[in-house]
Order: C-alpha cells, then sequence, then structure tokens
C-alpha cells in the first residue's frame, strides 16, 4: 500500500497522473436536493438573501455579493462584491441594482454579463419594479426628488419633489404604504420576481403619506393620519383605516378616497384588516393583501377578499376556510377540514381546480404557477393557476426561491438548484389566450408592454365614453 501511494505521489508530482481532483469531487459531491433530480444544482458561497429569474440567468442576492448564474446550466457568469441588490424589468429586459449600506448611489448591470449599464452617485434609495425603477436622491434632509427610470433608459421619466425620507428609506426596496402579502413556509417571500409598478404609491415621509402618481409622477395628496388612524394607498385608492377600542374590543373603519379628488369612494365597517395588535388597537402593520386587493375578516370570523379600488366582495370563505394566498386574479384557500387546497376565481363562483393538501401547507400565487409546499412527505408542487395543471412535483424538503415562465430555482443552504417545468407555463398573457393574465388588465402599454391605466383603468380615458365593466 506505501509503495502504491508512493507511486501515486511520483505520478501526480510530476503531472503525468493527479486522480486527486476527480477524488476530491468526489468525496465533497453534494446529494440530490430534490427526486426527481434538478436539472443542475450548484453550490454558492453562502446562503442566499435572494433569488431571482432574470431572463436568462439566475440573480443570487448573498450578504456580501451578487452573483449571475446561466439558468440553461447553473455555470456563474459573473460576481460582484454589493451589501444589496434587487432586479428590475421584465423578461426581456432586466436589469440588477446592486449598491451598498450607508453609502449613496447605485449602478444598473446587465445581469448576462455584469457590465454596467448606468450609474447613480446620488441616491439613498431604490424600488424595482417590473416595467419601472424609482430611486430617490436627497441634497438635504427635507429635499429629496423622486425620479422615475425605464429599467433600461438613461435619462429619467419624470421627477417629483419629497420633503424628506425617514431613515427608513435606504438601499432596496424600503417599505411603502400599501399592502403586506401572506407569507408561506418554504417559499420566499420574492419567489414570483419583480411586479408591475402600482398607478399610486404612498410614501411615508415624516408622519404623513404622500401619495404619487406612477405614470406622472403628480404629488396627489399629502395626508397626515388621525390619532387612530393608518392610511395605506391601494388598487388606486387611499385608505383611511380606523380602529377604536371600546368595550375591550377593537372596532374598524375604512373609508377609501380618490387622491384625484378626495372624494370619498366607498366605505366598510366591521372589517378586520388586522393592522392593529392586541394592546390599545395600536395600528402597527400595513393591511393583508396583495396588488389591488385587501383580505380582511368580518365580525363572523370569515374571511373576505376586497377590491381596493371599489370596495366589492369578491371572495368569501365559508367558516372554518383560510386563505393561504391570494393576488388580484385568484384565491387559494385551505377547506375547513384541512384535507385540501382550492383555487378560485376572484369575483365569480368558479372553482378553478381544488388538489389534497395537509392542513400545514402552504401557498404562493406568482405570475406564473401556483406553488404548493407541502409537509409528510415534503414536497413542492407548481401548477398552472387558472387551470390547475401541473407544471412540476418534486419530493424535496428544499425551499421555492424563484419561479420563471418555464421553472423555477429550489434551495437549501447554499445549495441551489433548477426545476424546468414538465410544459411551458407560458407567459403573461390576456385571460383566455391559454397563459397566465398578464397583470394590469388590457389598457395602454407601459414601459415593458404592461397596463399603466391601473387596476379599473381609472388613469386612462375610456374612448368609447362607456363604463368599464
Amino acid at each position: 500500500m506505501l509503495l502504491g501511494l508512493a507511486v501515486v505521489v511520483a505520478l501526480a508530482a510530476t503531472g503525468v497522473w493527479n486522480p486527486f481532483p476527480g477524488l476530491w469531487d468526489w468525496v465533497d459531491r453534494s446529494d440530490p436536493i430534490s427526486e426527481p433530480d434538478v436539472v443542475w444544482q450548484q453550490r454558492i458561497g453562502g446562503t442566499p438573501r435572494s433569488v431571482t429569474i432574470a431572463g436568462d440567468t439566475v440573480v443570487v442576492e448573498q450578504r456580501t455579493r451578487v452573483e449571475a448564474r446561466s439558468l440553461a446550466t447553473g455555470t456563474q457568469l459573473w460576481e460582484r462584491k454589493a451589501d444589496w441588490a434587487a432586479v428590475a424589468g421584465g423578461d426581456r429586459d432586466p436589469v440588477v441594482a446592486v449598491g451598498k449600506l450607508l453609502v449613496k448611489g447605485y449602478e444598473l448591470l446587465d445581469p448576462t454579463t455584469g457590465a454596467t449599464r448606468r450609474r447613480d452617485d446620488d441616491a439613498v434609495a431604490v424600488w424595482t419594479y417590473r416595467n419601472l425603477l424609482l430611486d430617490a436622491s436627497c441634497t438635504d434632509a427635507t429635499d429629496c426628488t423622486l425620479s422615475a427610470w425605464d429599467p433600461r433608459g438613461t435619462a429619467p421619466l419624470w421627477t417629483a419633489f419629497l420633503p424628506g425620507v425617514h431613515s427608513g428609506l435606504l438601499a432596496d426596496n424600503p417599505g411603502l404604504r400599501g399592502t403586506r402579502r401572506l407569507t408561506a413556509p418554504r417559499v420566499d417571500d420574492g419567489v414570483g420576481g419583480p411586479e408591475s409598478v402600482p398607478p399610486l404609491l404612498g410614501f411615508p415621509v415624516d408622519g404623513r403619506v404622500h401619495v404619487v402618481d406612477t405614470a406622472t409622477g403628480r404629488v396627489l395628496q399629502n395626508v397626515e393620519p388621525g390619532q387612530d388612524e393608518r392610511l395605506s394607498v391601494v388598487g388606486g385608492r387611499m385608505l383611511r383605516i380606523a380602529a377604536r377600542s371600546q368595550d375591550g374590543s377593537c372596532y374598524f373603519a375604512i373609508s377609501a378616497r380618490d387622491p384625484a379628488t378626495g372624494q370619498e369612494a366607498w366605505q366598510r365597517a366591521g372589517v378586520n384588516l388586522r393592522t392593529a395588535d392586541n394592546a390599545g388597537c395600536a395600528q402597527r402593520e400595513d393591511p393583508q393583501g396583495a396588488r389591488n386587493v385587501l383580505i380582511g375578516v368580518g365580525a363572523d370570523g370569515r374571511e373576505a377578499v376586497i377590491d381596493g379600488y371599489d370596495g366589492r366582495l369578491l371572495w368569501v370563505g365559508e367558516p372554518g376556510t383560510r386563505l393561504v394566498a391570494v393576488d388580484d386574479r385568484y384565491a387559494v384557500f385551505r377547506a375547513a377540514d384541512k384535507r385540501s387546497v382550492t383555487a378560485r376565481e376572484l369575483g365569480t363562483d368558479r372553482v378553478l381546480w381544488t388538489r389534497t393538501a395537509s392542513g400545514k401547507a402552504g401557498a404562493a400565487l406568482t405570475p406564473y404557477a401556483a406553488l404548493i409546499a407541502d409537509e409528510k412527505p415534503s414536497r413542492l408542487t407548481a401548477r398552472d393557476p387558472r387551470t390547475g395543471r401541473e407544471l412540476a412535483v418534486v419530493r424535496t424538503s428544499a425551499n421555492a426561491l424563484a419561479v420563471g415562465p418555464q421553472g423555477m430555482i429550489i434551495g437549501e443552504g447554499r445549495e441551489i438548484g433548477y426545476i424546468r417545468f414538465g410544459t411551458s407555463a407560458g407567459t403573461p398573457g390576456r385571460p383566455g389566450d391559454g397563459g397566465v393574465p398578464r397583470p394590469g388588465g388590457t389598457g395602454p402599454a407601459g414601459p415593458d408592454g404592461g397596463d399603466n391605466c391601473g387596476p379599473k383603468r381609472e388613469l386612462c380615458p375610456d374612448p368609447g365614453g362607456g363604463k368599464d365593466g
């Protein structure tokens, strides 16, 4: 044995034959993270903070660096030192914004090459959307400028004045006054990638909320909430959510106003939007919901999905049912017997599909797939949101990190892998075209071909003079 080892060492030292790299690769080989196996599996330098599918690449944000990998093979394309990273743009025009904490400015990188497309030296905050990128620059504490950019543009589309920003507006996507999404175990919060920009955004500044029209940059409102109120901008409306403590209970009232005129558009009482905790009804959270819809709980304990624009009840659950995922198209809820989950189209009574699932199963809705994370056995399932057709089913304890048109990224620790859908989930399109409905409706195209008219076309004139249905 010693003689054989000496011969191998001699051959390796002279470069004739070196078995050690292959032997080490065999020892260090990772176990597959799913069954059936993924298309590719790679070990990255650290546990990812976020993973996003950007066109033909996978952008991985880590604690002190960001890297991009080929979606087809998983091989690393480039790596940069950065404290934060966020993806803007759609499937055909993505960019990666990167920067350092407590340092002004950011860079926009090409996700395929890592080359710098645009550099900014003054911005203190960046917000990334599918069809827009916003940044805020401040000359002093009370003089800030909000600028809107096409994701790959070189000149701002518009600018707006904001009288300062609070200390939370730093780095990428700091919190605005909107909705708070439902979360699911083993599904990353940003699994669906960047969303289209809402028609209106609410910027909290010094205890007030400044409502900005994202199509023009006009500041429509500058509102200070009442003592028992919380303000939120949802579905093109400014919501005043009041929570009053009386007789040991919290009493809620919602008033939705048109920010352009200040007139009340709708109101509801007795609906709990889960904004308050149990201590004196203090409202410290945004309402639950997604994009243009809100999630509320009625006095009878039944959950409901409310249209943020006109206040309609789009879905009301039966006693014991529980919402697990929602967007402005569909609701996925767990049955009262906790043995199945069901998807329903909002605003109709039509059940789209039902699947057997445990009482601890979580779910998430993305533009490309509805995800269900189940336990015992641990399993991830991707389904077409409209038809329920299975796109992928894998036995795994890994988390769902990102979903794209053709597949999804899963990860466990430092290992990430790509699962290709059995048949394409399609790209966002109009309802009824066989694909997934395009977010935003059917109005004039925005920078990425999306809709800038708002959830009910409230920002666009009706050429026919009729009422939009």
